[in-house]
């Protein structure tokens, strides 16, 4: 048996406007600019790609299944500037074949950082997909699929869900294949589910690409790969970006006639299926279990963590927007809060990020800044000015109880 289980990860970042040290203004994010990229992805991506997959999962009565991984801020992006995209999740989410997994809502690096914040962004994220969509998500992705046994033990701890998914990278799997369900080092209940990044990238990177051998991929041929896996394990995990159909890959490209056509293709075969992460972890047992000490990602060649704080200039961002977290919190100032979350968004480091070479390309996606350095120089412009917004709060709140101790005190006659 071969079930294909198919995960998109959806997300757009609140983009930051431009900010000097003159500004004084709270206003931090670029809603005109936000306002365009996502109707554009809309138009290109979430529209078809959601038509087609509501058209797939009724052509096969049920037997086409996939899931979503939908970041909290494209969901408020969405129903801000995209309203119509809403009323399509909406339909999915009504077909019982579709699946929608638990996150951090800002698609933040807080695991790393802050474990109360990280905690209280899952949540949040959680109660948002559930008000949405009416599932309370079982299955975990954190940010950029990061992870290590760390992060394994304290989802296990929190007892709301029954698996995690993470990268299939070679170097934590050895001579073991993604194409199994696995259990995390230290864990008793949780379940792990591996993406096999070779399979998933086909689709993801070198669907367009001429160069590659295997051009051009057709919907036959990848379930030949597909295939290949009965007899050799029991699920194959197709994790990659929503935005691959239409945005990465371009219409013209073929990619939506590839996915209309690969649910038959894959079906043809008597042994395979499609099943939602969560059907996967109850259908399979682990075989064996994965240590993963040190962090790990699905992003770049190295699989690491470095796209985002891999030098000094993320690695000055992140820890001075961390460092302020008991201060944002004492002023309980929601909007003060919210900004400070809103700048947790993984994006903002993402384009400081140098690492050019091989990967360039992909750090520049979207990217509206004209240098790592422009993108740093910005984000600690917009940082000053909240840390100083937090401090002002604080000295405000002093006078006001120093106003409200004087009205207390009786007056003082004088005879």
């Amino acid at each position: 048996m071969a079930s294909v289980c198919f995960y998109f990860q959806a997300h757009q970042p609140m983009r930051l406007r431009h900010y000097t040290v003159f500004d004084k203004h709270h206003n931090y994010f670029d809603d005109r600019g936000n306002a365009a990229i996502c109707r554009k992805v809309a138009n290109k991506c979430y529209l078809p790609a959601n038509r087609l997959m509501l058209k797939l999962i009724r052509k096969h009565q049920g037997r086409f299944k996939i899931a979503y991984g939908i970041t909290g801020v494209l969901l408020e992006q969405i129903i801000s500037f995209a309203p119509e995209v809403m009323s399509t999740f909406d339909a999915l989410a009504e077909t019982g074949c579709v699946e929608f997994l638990g996150e951090t809502y800002y698609h933040s690096l807080s695991f790393l950082y802050s474990k109360e914040d990280f905690l209280e962004q899952v949540k949040k994220h959680s109660s948002t997909i559930e008000s949405y969509f009416g599932q309370k998500p079982r299955v975990f992705r954190n940010t950029e699929l990061i992870y290590n046994n760390e992060l394994a033990a304290f989802i296990e701890s929190l007892g709301l869900f029954d698996a995690i998914i993470t990268e299939g990278a070679d170097h934590i799997l050895g001579y073991r294949s993604p194409d199994f369900v696995y259990r995390p080092k230290g864990c008793e209940k949780l379940k792990l589910l591996l993406k096999n990044y070779s399979l998933s990238d086909d689709i993801a990177f070198r669907f367009s690409n001429r160069d590659w051998k295997q051009w051009p991929l057709t919907a036959d041929k990848f379930a030949r790969w597909v295939n290949k896996v009965n007899g050799n394990g029991n699920v194959v995990n197709l994790f990659m970006d929503y935005e691959t159909f239409g945005e990465h890959q371009w219409k013209d490209t073929g990619i939506f006639d590839f996915l209309k056509h690969l649910p038959d293709e894959i079906l043809k075969h008597p042994d395979n299926d499609f099943k939602t992460p969560t059907e996967v972890v109850n259908s399979y047992p682990p075989m064996d279990e994965v240590d993963v000490p040190n962090l790990i990602s699905w992003a770049d060649t190295e699989r690491d963590t470095s796209a985002w704080i891999g030098n000094a200039m993320q690695s000055n961002a992140i820890h001075e927007l961390y460092r302020l977290e008991d201060e944002i919190k004492k002023t309980a100032d929601k909007k003060i809060i919210e900004d400070w979350r809103k700048l947790q968004i993984s994006d903002h480091f993402y384009y400081m990020c140098t690492k050019w070479f091989a990967d360039g390309d992909v750090h520049k996606y979207f990217n509206p800044y004209d240098s790592p350095y422009d993108a740093y120089i910005n984000y600690m412009n917009i940082l000053s000015n909240l840390k100083m917004r937090c401090f002002l709060h604080k000295d405000l709140k002093k006078v006001q109880r120093l106003f409200e101790n004087r009205k207390s005190q009786p007056e003082t006659v004088i005879a």
